[in-house]
This record gives structure tokens, sequence and C-alpha cells, in this order.
């Protein structure tokens, strides 16, 4: 009790103890009133100063009382200086504007008002203490359309995995998506994934988020968990004055040749006497799009029934062949909604409150027409049946064919198509005050997530026939040796099905964090900083599957009931792949399958049981750091953080593939003790080194710390859920270097090491008892387990700058471009035998990444070629390599235009994937094709209006 109030006296004293000195507080905007965060305050007689925050705001501390002279820096523009008197036991008012009239430019572009996104991004990661890479996404150049991944696939270090054509899931530095946070406004976005934690990106449109800042060393006032990175989405805060902006497109995709359409608006303002002010915004986009898919499942070994005296199969020798292989045709149509109303109330000069809100909801709708043929063998092939060329290659087979539909019920919200309803909303209340020398923020936040997919229906009919193989791994193709025999009216009833699905995920967030300032060193610029936070997580799944059988004899033969035949020529995975008839959507919307007289239902459990389960995730950190310059060049932040978690994971305990045993619930705790230091070194004031020691975390999936045991007999399949999964950790060194130019550009560069712990992989072996019961001898175990560690090494290079250096109109061009290397392996791993593989790559982990962007820009011209590559690297460990699964190198190449009309009104013009990129996966070599789907190319256009009227 004696050092509490010894601690407390002198905290009081610290706080008040500066009776001739007083505080300066302000916002810095541009001249349409736009915050300008990243910009240097100081008072350079006092060597005391601060930087704007995103919503331009600084605040500098202990400021003794009388005239002083406030400047303030800018990256390429002229310094602003201003002389304010500071009165004792006082905080004053200092509003500071940044005009493009005082650029040190040769030339202003009218198509980007004030300052342009570029200049406010890299201010702001100028002048971060920690290794940052901040973009605007108007210096992305992406228009209403486009979804926040495709921006954030721009930045180094980052590559993206693609959902029907979209940026959906991010890996930042080779690390895995769930490995990675994604917060909104530092809050963290909860996940609509069934198994996994992974964010949508492709939720949140880009014309929703004013800034995108990704951490790539982060401090102790951060969620450590992070592995790879952090990414905060920062949405538009408040303008000084009035803001009315509005966009409308419409295009067209080529793969359907369907409409686009997109709109979106910004209106924001202050009241007269500026305390309060309000940002609501909305964007809209309507995609009919579709994609062309085949795939494939490989296998190297071959059996068929001999005839033997003991019934024995034999096997033959052959080279790896495919054993499914399929022909997928998707028609989807994407809406994509968000709505965002910002709220904040200035009291008084020490005391503001603000209201932070977003709405994201999505809608797929989905129509697919699946062929799929699987090969004969064991038990149901015979001598004589197949056939294997003299290199060992089988050319012939009989297949089991389907030809199954996928839709959804006819109503006005599915519309005869599967309809996955995905919603992500977000609402936060905090606060910034100062007391004295005390700063104070705090934030609560409330945010959930999910996920819905509701009458999900498949028709499914079923044929044999004999086929022959072309032997291209990586163009498979089956042909009928008969086309009678595989004519799509001859194909019999096989199953009609319906499933409803439902994942959400809430999350409760709390923090505050309290600054004072510390001087050590005779330097002024430092501050002690600590604070708690409290994270209460929600994720639970709750599906159902049934199965109808027809009364009908209507139903017995896939010619008996309405059909479309879905084959393309143009088929973008090539002409060869002809899809053929299936039932139509239609059809199978209108099917009353509640109607006892018509169908009779069956409850299958074996497809859901283990899916089901509810988690709840408690996680209370508390952080302590030191944020000190130790000489005029160098600035030092030094921090621990100690995160505990505890855990409680319920899910199935299941028998003979729909005997639910009863229900397991399983708790675990953990506890996380995170140091880290940071340094920066001024060597100029455009010149910066950066180096930082940071430990991070990744906490395991929902899904896989479900105890579930569900004992599948039909498939000779166990799965089993690992309550006791230890975290991932990592331990990473980062060191960067940077210039950035006169011209608001920079050049960069920098190494990293992270030494990673307890990955987490799933493990495949076979029993070899009836350890799991009811004979179960000889199947395939599927469980999670903790590696033991794994590393990884990388570089970085960056490069943004205008060529200004050159002669004539080439002058207003500029380059964009950066590029990653890393290289990684992975230890502990074991194959299906039990031995551990050796050689093995981190999953998610893409050996090289590069972005390279040419733009030119004029008074009224802007435009942009753009490309992004990322490499191969395995996604999935296998049992043994030969079933490892690869994402193949991907190459994008889109283009942007905008002209400005006047100083308000623009056109813009963009084609997305030139190159026709699609999605591809290979199976143990590159040429072994698992999956490739095609999405074709975007054409979009549109208007957009700008209004801005200062206070």
């Amino acid at each position: 009790m004696k050092y509490f109030f010894t601690l407390t006296t002198l905290l009081i004293f610290s706080i008040n103890g500066f009776s001739q000195k007083g505080n300066i507080q302000g916002i810095i905007a541009d001249e349409y009133g736009i915050a300008i965060p990243g910009a240097t305050v100081l008072i350079e007689t006092l060597n005391k100063g601060a930087i704007s925050d995103f919503e331009g705001k600084f605040i500098l501390i202990n400021v003794p009382e009388g005239n002083q002279e406030v400047t303030v820096k800018y990256l390429g523009y002229s310094d602003v200086k201003k002389e304010i008197h500071v009165v004792a036991s006082t905080t004053v008012v200092l509003n500071l504007e940044l005009s493009s009239q005082n650029t040190e430019l040769d030339e202003v572009i009218v198509t980007t008002y004030g300052l342009g996104g570029q200049s406010r991004a890299l201010n702001t990661q100028k002048n971060k203490q920690n290794i940052t890479n901040i973009v605007s996404t108007d210096q992305i150049g992406k228009f209403p359309d486009a979804n926040i991944g495709d921006a954030v696939k721009r930045i180094p270090g980052i590559t993206m995995q693609v959902d029907q054509g979209e940026a959906r899931n991010i890996i930042v530095r080779g690390l895995a998506p769930q490995l990675n946070s994604v917060t909104l406004n530092g809050s963290r976005i909860p996940s609509a994934e069934g198994d996994n934690r992974n964010v949508q990106m492709d939720l949140i449109p880009s014309d929703m988020i004013q800034t995108i800042e990704v951490n790539k060393a982060v401090t102790p006032d951060m969620d450590a968990d992070a592995l790879g990175g952090s990414v905060n989405l920062i949405t538009r805060t408040s303008p000084q004055g009035f803001r009315l902006s509005a966009t409308a497109g419409s295009g067209v995709n080529y793969i359907t040749n369907k409409k686009i359409l997109n709109g979106a608006f910004l209106l924001g303002d202050r009241s007269k006497d500026m305390k309060f002010g309000w940002m609501l915004s909305a964007s809209f986009n309507d995609n009919d799009f579709g994609s062309d898919n085949f795939e494939a499942e490989w296998e190297d070994e071959f059996e068929y029934n001999a005839f033997d005296d003991e019934d024995n199969l034999e096997e033959v020798s052959v080279n790896p062949y495919a054993k499914v292989f399929e022909i997928r045709e998707y028609l989807v149509q994407r809406i994509r909604r968000s709505f965002s109303a910002n709220l904040d109330y200035q009291f008084n000069d020490n005391n503001n409150i603000y209201f932070k809100s977003i709405y994201n909801w999505r809608d797929d709708r989905e129509n697919r027409f699946r062929l799929e043929h699987e090969i004969l063998d064991g038990e149901d092939i015979e001598p004589g049946d197949f056939t294997v060329d003299t290199n060992g290659y089988l050319t012939s087979f009989p297949v089991e064919a389907k030809r199954q539909s996928k839709g959804g019920i006819d109503n006005s919200r599915n519309k005869n198509r599967r309809l996955e309803d995905q919603r992500m909303y977000n609402f936060s209340l905090g606060g910034d005050h100062l007391v004295n020398k005390l700063q104070i923020d705090w934030m609560a936040s409330f945010a959930k997530a999910s996920e819905e997919r509701l009458n999900e229906r498949y028709l499914e009919y079923e044929s044999e026939y004999a086929v022959s193989y072309n032997n291209d791994s990586e163009f498979p193709l089956y042909t009928p040796l008969s086309a009678e025999d595989a004519a799509y009216n001859n194909f019999e009833f096989d199953e009609l099905t319906e499933e409803n699905q439902y994942t959400e995920e809430e999350d409760f967030n709390v923090f505050a964090n309290f600054q004072l300032p510390l001087h050590m060193f005779n330097q002024e610029e430092g501050f002690l900083k600590f604070g708690a936070r409290a994270r209460l997580k929600n994720k639970n799944r709750n599906n159902n599957f049934m199965e109808y059988s027809p009364e009908s004899s209507t139903f017995d033969f896939l010619g008996g009931i309405p059909t479309r035949d879905y084959s393309d020529p143009d088929f973008l995975a090539g002409e060869q792949y002809l899809v053929g008839s299936f039932a139509t959507p239609e059809f199978i919307g209108g099917l009353n399958l509640n109607d006892a007289t018509q169908f009779e239902g069956e409850d299958v459990p074996d497809e859901y049981l283990r899916a089901n389960f509810d988690v709840e995730e408690n996680v209370f950190a508390g952080y302590a750091m030191v944020s000190q310059k130790l000489s005029d060049n160098l600035s030092m932040l030094l921090g621990i953080r100690i995160e505990t978690t505890k855990i409680t994971a319920t899910g199935n305990q299941i028998e003979d593939e729909e005997n639910v045993i009863g229900q397991i619930t399983e708790e675990s705790s953990y506890v996380n003790v995170l140091p880290g230091i940071h340094f920066k070194y001024d060597l100029t004031d455009r010149t910066i080194l950066r180096f930082a020691w940071t430990n991070t975390l990744a906490r395991p999936n929902y899904v896989d710390l479900v105890p579930t045991l569900d004992v599948v007999l039909g498939d000779e399949e166990i799965f089993v859920g690992n309550a006791d999964l230890d975290p991932t950790t990592s331990m990473n060194f980062d060191l960067m270097a940077e210039h950035y130019f006169k011209n608001v550009g920079i050049i960069s560069g920098g190494a990293f090491y992270k030494r990673i712990n307890d990955f987490i992989y799933t493990f495949q072996t076979e029993t070899t008892d009836d350890s799991f019961g009811n004979g179960t001898t000889g199947f395939d175990v599927y469980q999670p387990l903790n590696g033991d560690d794994a590393s990884v090494l990388g570089f970085e290079f960056a490069l943004q700058r205008k060529l200004d250096f050159l002669p004539g109109f080439a002058k207003n061009f500029s380059l964009y471009l950066n590029y990653t290397h890393l290289t990684s392996n992975a230890n502990g791993v074991r194959n299906e035998d039990g031995e551990t593989r050796t050689d093995l790559d981190l999953p998610n982990t893409a050996p090289n990444m590069f972005n390279a962007s040419l733009g030119y820009a004029s008074k009224r011209i802007s435009v942009r070629l753009s490309s992004n590559f990322s490499d191969a690297y395995i996604d999935e460990i296998g049992g043994r390599p030969f079933e490892d699964r690869y994402y193949d190198e991907q190459f994008f190449l889109d283009f942007n235009a905008n002209v400005a009309i006047n100083e308000n009104l623009s056109v813009y013009f963009d084609f997305n994937n030139i190159t026709d990129q699609p999605l591809r996966y290979y199976q143990g070599i590159k040429n072994r094709t698992m999956q490739s789907e095609y999405y074709g190319r975007r054409l979009t256009f549109g208007l957009k209006y700008d209004l801005f009227k200062k206070k």
C-alpha cells in the first residue's frame, strides 16, 4: 500500500508540476480542409516536436510560456511558420494549413486536390518510429469497383490469394493469411470464414478506406498476433469544411459479357463552431461474372481386381494419372454494399470523443455446373477394362461420371442460386483527453462477421462409361469412347440435397492508453506510454444437411427433367472442355422439398457434425514502452507486452459417421511475454536507417482447436481435433534503409529474418491398430499438430519516383517498383509413415514478389500501367511430397486512366486482368494441374465528382 501511495503521489506531481508551462494542440489540414497526417511540427528553439496523426492532430506538451514559433515541415513542400503565445497551465489551439501553393515542385496536377495521396502516405511513413508501409487508396489509383485487397497487393512483401478473380486473403512476408492481423482503426476485424481466422479483404471496398497502414515490425502498443505483420485500415475522417464526393460507373465482364454497376458517395462537414464533425459514406458494386474451371486429383498407384484365390487386388505400375477429373462452369453475381458514419465532438481544447462505424454486406449468388469423372479401380475394375501403353501411361479406363447442378430456392433473395450472405460491421466509441501532461486515449468497439448460406441445393445424376485419357498433366482431358454411352439423358438420378450453413464471429474490444512526456539524455522528444486491452471473442458454426428421395419417376433420368447445355466454345480454360447439359436452376429452385408426397427427407449428420463448433477466446494484454531521442539523430523505442489467452472449445464426438456420442469441451490457456526494441537513425533529413527486434505470435485456427473426433467408416478416414495446440511464435529482426526524394518519392531496401516456433500443419497418418474402435485399422487419420520450427529470410527493395529530371513531356512520367525475395525452411513435419521430412519450405512463402507501375500525369490526364507478380509456393503439406499442393505463380496487368474535365469533375477508365491470369494449383510438380480457374478481363468506366468548401 505504501508503494502504491508513493507511485500515485509521483504521478500526480508529474501531471501537475508544470506551473510555468503549457500545451499546444491543433489540426493540420490542406486548403480543402482534409487532414494532413505525418507532418512534423517543431519548436526549433526548444528542440521539441510532434508528428500529426491520421486525423491531422498534433500535441506539444510542456511548452514554456511566452511567444513560441511553430514550424511545420512536410516532404515536398515549403515550411510553414506561425507564432503563438503559450499560457502557463493552459492548452492553446493552433490550427495550421498547408497549401499546394507552397509546393516546391514545378507543377501542380489539378486531377488531385491539394496534397496528394502519395505525399500524405510517404510523410507518414517517414515519421513513423517502426518499419511501416503507408498507402493512400488514392495513390494506388484504384476506382470504386476494387476491393481493399487489390490495393494491398501493391505493397512490398505482400501477395494475395484470389477468389473468383478478386484478391481475398493476404499473405505478408510469406506468412499465411491466418498468421497476420487485420484491424479497422486499430480494432481487430473478425472473420466470417468457418475454418480459419482469415479476414475477407474483398468484403471491403477500397473507396471506404482513407489509408492502409502495414506494420511489418509491431510496437508494444499493438496486438501481438501479427506474425507476418499488422494491416490497419483507416476510415475517412471528418473534414474541416464541407466535402461532397460522388462516383457513378459501369462496365462489362468479358467472360460473361454482363454488366458491372458501381457507385459511391461521401458527404461531410463541420458545425460553425468547428466542434462537431461528421462524415457519411456509402459504396455499391454489382458485378455479374463467372469463371471457367477444370480440376484434377492425381494418384501414382493403381489397383484392379485380379480374381485370385484370396480375392486380393493386384497393383500395376503406372505413371501418375488424374484419378478424378472435373470441368466446372460458374455463373456468379456479386453485390457489395458498404456504409459508414463517422462522428466526432470537441468538448474543449483538451477533450474530444468520436464514433466510427462501418457496415459491409456482400451477396454472392452462384450457380455451378460440374461434370466429374472418377476412375473405377480396385474391386470395380477387371483386367481388360483398362489399357496401359508401353511408356506406362493409362490410356483408357471406365469411369463413374456425375453431372451436378448447384442452385438455390426461388425467392427474391436467392433467385434460384446459392446465396452466400456475408456481413461485417464494426462500431467504435472512443476519446482523446489531455490532463495537464498526461495524454489519454481509449476505445471500446463491437464487431461481428457472419456468413449465411441457406437452402443451398445440389441435384446430381450419375453414369458409367469408358473414356480415353490424353495423359497431358497440365491440361488433362477425359473423352468418352462412345458418345451414345455418355449421352447426358442416360444419366441416372444419384442424389438431391439441401444444406444450410451459418458461421459468426463476435469480437468485443476495449483498450486505454496513457502517455507522459519523458526527457532523457538532454533530449526533449520522448514519452512513456502504457496501457491495457481486453478482447473477448466468440466463434460458432451451425450447419445442417438433408438428403431427399423423389417419389416420382420423373427424376429417374436427367433426360426426364428440364436441362440446359452450358458448353461454351469460348471456355477460357480451353475449347476442348465442353461441360454439357445439366438440370436448370429454375427447375431446382422450384422444387418443394417439404412436400412429403413428393420427397422423402433424411438427415445426414456426417456432412455437418464435424463442422459445428463453439469457441470462446478471451485475450487480456498490458504493455509499457518508452520512446526517446538518444541524440539529435538517433531515437529508440523500447517496451514489453504481455498477453494472456484463455480458450474454451466445444465440438462433437462422432461415431459411425452419424451417431453423436456427445459433446467434448476442452479448456486451454497460455501467457506470452513479448519484448521489442526499435531504433531509428536520421542520417539526413531525408535518409533514415531503421532496426527492430520484435516478438509476435499467431493463435491456432478455431476449427483446429475444437476437440472433435469423427470416424468416417465409409471413407476409412478419421478426423481428430487438437485442443492442446500451442500458438505459433516468432522472433523477428528487421533492418531497413530509406531515402525520401524532395519531389515526393522514396527508394528503400532492407532485410528481415523470422525464427518461428510451433507452426501448425495437418498431419496425415495411417492407423496400425483398432485404437479408434470399430475395425479402424488402416484408416487415414488427419490431425493438426505443431511442427518444430521454421525460418524466413528475406529482403525488400522499393522505388517510387517522379522522373522530373527528364526533358520535356517525359518529366511527367513516374515509376513505382518493389521487389521482395524470401527463403524459408520448416522442420518437424512428418510424412504419412511418421518420418521427418527435410528441405520443406514453410507453407505460403512465395520466393519472389514484384510490383511495377509506369504512370504519366499532366495537368488533366493521368494514366498508369501496373503489373503484379507473385511466385509459386507450397500451399498445403500432404502426407508425402507427391501429395503436396502448390499455389502457382500469378502475373496481373492492369491499366488505369483519369481525365479531369474541370476542377471538380473527372472521367475514369479501368481495364483489369489484361493477362487473363487464372487461379492455378498444382500437385507435387509444376506441370501437374490440380485446379485452373479463369476469370477473364474486366472493363469499367465512369464519372467522379468532388466538391470542397472550406469553413
